[in-house]
């Protein structure tokens, strides 16, 4: 089946910074709707859509909408403007990058640094920092404040691009959750329990629509729905890939901020082989997710996460391979139909 691609491209080019994420929310809003027999925006902006199931235990499945990017800290006379960053980011991945600053009116700019030439040996040998970067809107400073302002959200710009049989650009993380998550709300046809399918919001920095919506619903399961790092590259050893691109989607057993339940686990890959959908088991030593939130909200939730395969995540040219996509729409849409026919018994 082929993956709905215009759809992707549309949620990964769409602008949605921690706390500016109504953009993403509206074609969420306007994709699910039909989908779902209840929907509400919560007081945080994250969407909590629920499909009602044969039983009444709650599944929650989460997906942030919000990617990592920047907030105006200042800008001089000369227009140069500087920023704080809203989630990780790696200061290399700036150089040389467009931007845009969601002000009164959306104004490209470019991230600029001290030239090269002009650098120091001992300079040369020294990796950036995010503080020397400003950026440049080719305009004088009163130009500039006519557009924005301090306060104003800024996200990166890129393409969507294919290559090979991936999709590459910025906001695969998480975009690619959102369209998956979407998707598979077209194929529950009759879930096993109660399905709330939750956009969450500022995920990057801190888990935090996570956090609230997990206490307003309470659930009895929890699916994180997120990217992982796929380190199949020429600097890595085998024992260093964490995952692979095209082995399929990744089933989590931990990050840095969970352990998935066992049950989850064991129900996730027990699943994945009588489908016949690829898999590849994901163990992440650095970074977290909306699990942490889902298995810790209200009473606790037996709870596990669905990672899609990203090369160079936090970057704007992150990437997913396709057959990886749609088996993460697979697992999720059997997990929700199929979480009846398993004991959760430890």
């Amino acid at each position: 089946m082929a993956l709905n691609l215009p759809l992707l491209e549309k949620l990964c080019l769409t602008p949605g910074p921690p706390g500016g994420e109504n953009p993403i929310r509206q074609i969420v809003l306007q994709e699910i709707e039909g989908l779902v027999d209840e929907c509400r925006v919560d007081n945080m902006g994250n969407v909590i859509a629920l499909k009602k199931g044969k039983e009444a235990k709650k599944v929650m499945v989460a997906a942030h909408m919000d990617e990592i990017s920047f907030i105006i800290t200042h800008i001089d006379k000369k227009g140069f403007a500087r920023f704080h960053t809203l989630g990780g980011f790696d200061p290399k991945t700036l150089t040389a990058q467009r931007v845009i600053v969601h002000g009164k009116t959306d104004l490209v700019g470019v991230m600029g640094s001290k030239p090269i030439h002009l650098m120091s040996a001992k300079e040369r040998g020294v990796a950036p920092k995010i503080q020397d970067y400003f950026i440049d809107f080719g305009m004088p400073g009163e130009e500039v404040k006519k557009h924005i302002r301090v306060g104003d959200k800024v996200t990166r710009e890129r393409d969507f691009i294919e290559l090979g049989n991936c999709v590459s650009t910025k906001s695969l993380d998480n975009r690619v959750s959102v369209f998956i998550l979407i998707e598979a709300l077209k194929k529950i046809k009759d879930p096993a329990f109660d399905f709330y399918a939750t956009f969450t919001v500022q995920e990057e920095v801190g888990l935090r629509g996570a956090t609230t919506a997990a206490r307003q619903i309470n659930p009895d399961f929890g699916f994180g729905l997120d990217t992982t790092i796929a380190n199949d590259l020429p600097s890595a050893g085998d024992h260093e890939y964490i995952t692979q691109l095209g082995f399929g989607t990744a089933i989590k057993v931990m990050d840095s901020s969970v352990i998935a339940d066992s049950r989850m686990v064991r129900f996730m890959e027990e699943l994945a082989e009588k489908k016949g959908i690829s898999y590849q088991m994901e163990i992440l030593t650095g970074g977290g997710t909306d699990t942490a939130m889902l298995q810790r909200g209200g009473d606790g939730a037996i709870a596990g996460c669905i990672s899609i395969p990203t090369r160079h995540i936090h970057s704007v040219v992150e990437m997913c391979h396709k057959d990886d996509i749609q088996a993460s729409i697979e697992l999720l849409a059997n997990c929700a139909t199929e979480m009846d026919h398993f004991s959760y018994e430890w």
